[in-house]
């Protein structure tokens, strides 16, 4: 195969409709099938990467190993691929800009009047090509993010129009994603939003190829013919996206429904064989089927906002199939937590998990959160912000410390356990510039990390400015918290952990962003396996 093919996913009618999830099951088939596939995603908002963005405004912000910060949309498609993902696949209106910008600055537009189009739409193009001109891939899948017709999408709409153009047919296609509503006043599914979306699409050149068709109810075959006819696509391409009780029924809905096959058609690329789910099936199967049920606390500052956390909820549905365990997690307020009602608040939950977080608010919830797990013998994990704060609750309730903190929450603490990385002292800008991405650690032999990864040598993905202040270390470690990792070239303490408990281990990085449900994280799996151990005795 010798030109990479193309595939455009736009949305319609409302956003929050799943075109990241429909892009990623596209993928999962046409890699089932046998082609190189790959998604990149495109944000129309003017941060440079949603690294400087409140979670509630964007949701978590996912890191990949070459330490980009980007859309959370990625930790789909790595989860569902199981291929990591990098810098190139997620491309902002900011960055955009900012690349043209430093072009002019540069003058290589030699003295031109820079604009909207030709200069934004061309570095647009350069960039949707740039996977595909590596030949890693045969297919590249772009999802557009926002709706048609909003004014920050234009550009993108009209690169794509472009492209399509450009690259011939066959080599390009456009998936329109849109909402078929249900008015159960009238009792019917409504296909006039779909067609006022489509015509907005062809409004700006653009004829959509397929037409995915989010409802809540079953489309009729004359529904589907309706909107073939008034939607001028092929009945065939007329797919229906039904609600789904998990995320990862998707790709077999996708594949029932044929996508990948009209996709291949209209690419013109043979079938090969049907796609292998086989191991995909295998994990379903064990989702569906549990043999336990546990209740894990998810103690946290924005639980208010699930996207907020979305790689942490789904690394605990990979580990709960591969323990056969169903993994209620239960997300508690960390700024609600306090001494009068901790008992009343935790006393239902198998294990706790301290989630990642920044800032000073509902930090004593979640050392509170801790002192109760360590001192009751609950499964614990935690993860960045929650390594430190159990650093920071040992410091205090076994060596004595009573103002031992981070740096972060307390500049002027006489005991800053957690002190603000030396590189990071001069750092003036906030975006792009933490520890981020892949760092390797060292694990000690005979320690519970040691037991989860069976290995000495691991690379996890980092996104913090503070540390485990290592001044301390001696200390900690003869009162019993071992520092079992640390990173081999700046001996950074990476885990700590306790031996006198069911599971206990605090980790400096975010071992969420790796698990996929083929792989799905080793620290993830032996914390729920602990915690279904602990419950049973």
């Amino acid at each position: 195969m010798n030109q990479t093919k193309y595939i455009f996913v736009t949305g319609g009618v409302t956003s929050s409709l799943g075109k990241g999830i429909i892009a990623a099951s596209l993928a999962k088939l046409l890699q089932g099938r046998g082609y190189r596939t790959t998604i990149q995603k495109f944000d129309p908002y003017l941060n440079v990467d949603p690294g400087t963005l409140n979670p509630y405004e964007h949701g978590e912000c996912y890191v990949t190993d070459d330490g980009a910060e980007t859309d959370l949309d990625l930790g789909h498609y790595e989860r569902f691929l199981n291929v990591p993902t990098s810098q190139a696949n997620n491309v902002t209106t900011g960055r955009i800009y900012l690349s043209v910008i430093e072009k002019e600055r540069r003058g290589e537009f030699l003295g031109k009047t820079v604009q909207v189009v030709p200069h934004i739409t061309n570095e647009i193009k350069e960039r949707m090509q740039l996977l595909g001109k590596s030949g890693d891939f045969d297919i590249v899948i772009t999802e557009i993010g926002g709706t048609v017709g909003d004014i920050e999408s234009l550009p993108y709409i009209e690169s794509v129009r472009q492209l399509v153009w450009d690259l011939g047919e066959n080599n390009a296609i456009v998936i329109h994603l849109t909402l078929i509503p249900y008015l159960a006043a009238a009792g019917e599914l409504k296909t006039k939003p779909t067609q006022h979306s489509v015509k907005t699409l062809m409004e700006s050149g653009i004829k959509a190829d397929i037409l995915v068709c989010r409802t809540e109810h079953q489309i009729s075959q004359e529904i589907r013919n309706k909107l073939a006819l008034f939607c001028n696509v092929k009945k065939e391409a007329v797919i229906q996206s039904i609600d789904a009780s998990t995320i990862y029924e998707v790709p077999n809905l996708m594949l029932e429904e044929g996508l990948d096959v009209v996709a291949l058609k209209k690419l013109d690329l043979p079938k090969k064989a049907a796609p292998d789910l086989k191991n995909w099936n295998t994990f379903l199967r064990r989702l569906k089927n549990p043999k336990h049920t546990i209740n894990i606390g998810l103690i946290g500052k924005y639980v208010e906002m699930q996207d907020c956390y979305k790689s942490i909820l789904e690394a605990f549905i990979h580990a709960g199939a591969a323990n056969e365990t169903k993994v209620n997690v239960i997300s508690i307020h960390s700024e609600y937590i306090d001494l009068e009602n901790i008992k009343e608040k935790l006393k239902d939950l198998d294990g706790i998990l301290v989630a990642p977080g920044f800032g000073e608010r509902g930090i004593e919830g979640k050392i509170e959160a801790i002192h109760y797990a360590r001192e009751n013998k609950v499964p614990f994990l935690g993860i960045c912000l929650g390594m430190q704060m159990a650093t920071i609750e040992y410091s205090r309730n076994v060596l004595g410390y009573a103002d031992a903190n981070s740096t972060e929450m307390n500049p002027d603490t006489t005991n800053p356990v957690v002190n603000l990385m030396e590189d990071q002292k001069t750092v003036t800008d906030k975006g792009g510039t933490m520890r981020l991405g892949a760092w390797k650690c060292e694990i000690k032999p005979d320690t519970l990390a040691y037991r989860i990864y069976g290995k000495t040598t691991i690379s996890e993905r980092h996104r913090h400015r503070y540390e485990f202040n290592s001044h301390y270390l001696a200390e900690l470690e003869k009162a019993g918290l071992k520092a079992s990792g640390v990173n081999p070239e700046t001996g950074l303490v990476e885990i700590v952990e306790l031996e006198d408990h069911p599971f206990y281990i605090g980790v400096q990085y975010h071992p969420e962003y790796k698990s996929t449900v083929e792989n799905p994280h080793p620290l993830f799996v032996n914390f729920v396996a602990a915690v279904v151990k602990a419950k049973k005795k």
